[in-house]
């Protein structure tokens, strides 16, 4: 490897990796009340009723496939009994729905942001750059997905690219696995680390946390604004104070 394959694939994983757990650390402890969705419900919900479910069920399926893709190995898939094209016309088939499913979702909401006013008016810069990300690193993956399966003969990238994956936690990076692979994955590689390293400063932090406060919560009291002493009509003879 050249000194450009061991800065890509040995020494940026780790780069990433620590600005991603630290980065949580941080935003936890310093901004905790701006752990949110930013929801913009309030302004436009027609729109997001179609666009938000298109983008989160594609793009859970999406992690799950490449979870299953980067972690666990070939030889565990085949002693189950799961051969190599089984597996790839089902990763190929699901990928394909869930990747298109995510594409429309995202192009939706990114409309949506674009043409309403106070949704665009609420658009912060960091929205900006997380939306540009996550649209380059999808469309690279969806690219890369492509152009193996249809325009080439088809690409095993659980001999390169995932045992690459898996040797960067085992803190043995085999980085020359990644550099041999084709340039569409490389590029979808180091898309994904960019979007990992800003993660924790964008509104893709709600996706780590889960509402299990809400559980144990206490209830709300809402007051009337009723000029009235009681949420019950004063008995006759019992006026408040003060009226005629």
């Amino acid at each position: 490897m050249n000194a450009l394959d061991v800065t890509l694939w040995v020494v940026a994983p780790y780069v990433v990796l620590t600005i991603f757990v630290l980065g949580h650390v941080w935003r936890y402890r310093y901004d905790k009340f701006g752990w949110t969705t930013r929801s913009s419900q309030m302004y436009e919900s027609r729109l997001l009723r179609i666009g938000s479910p298109l983008f989160h069920f594609g793009i859970l399926v999406v992690l799950l496939g490449h979870v299953g893709g980067l972690v666990i190995p070939k030889s565990w898939t085949e002693a189950v009994g799961v051969g190599e094209h089984a597996y790839h016309l089902a990763a190929v088939v699901l990928g394909t729905v869930a990747g298109l499913c995510t594409v429309v979702g995202l192009a939706i909401l990114i409309y949506r942001r674009r043409t309403v006013g106070p949704v665009f008016t609420a658009t912060t810069r960091n929205d900006k750059l997380m939306y540009a990300l996550l649209a380059l690193t999808i469309a690279l993956g969806l690219a890369a997905t492509v152009v193996a399966n249809v325009v080439g003969g088809g690409y095993d990238y659980r001999t390169t690219i995932s045992p690459w994956f898996r040797s960067v936690f085992y803190l043995q990076p085999q980085g020359d696995l990644m550099a041999a692979a084709p340039i569409l994955f490389r590029l979808h590689a180091l898309g994904a680390m960019v979007l990992f390293a800003v993660w924790p400063f964008t509104r893709l932090v709600h996706m780590l946390t889960a509402p299990v406060g809400y559980l144990t919560r206490p209830y709300i009291v809402y007051r009337s604004r009723d000029d009235r002493a009681g949420s019950r009509p004063p008995r006759r003879g019992w006026e408040p104070a003060g009226r005629p």
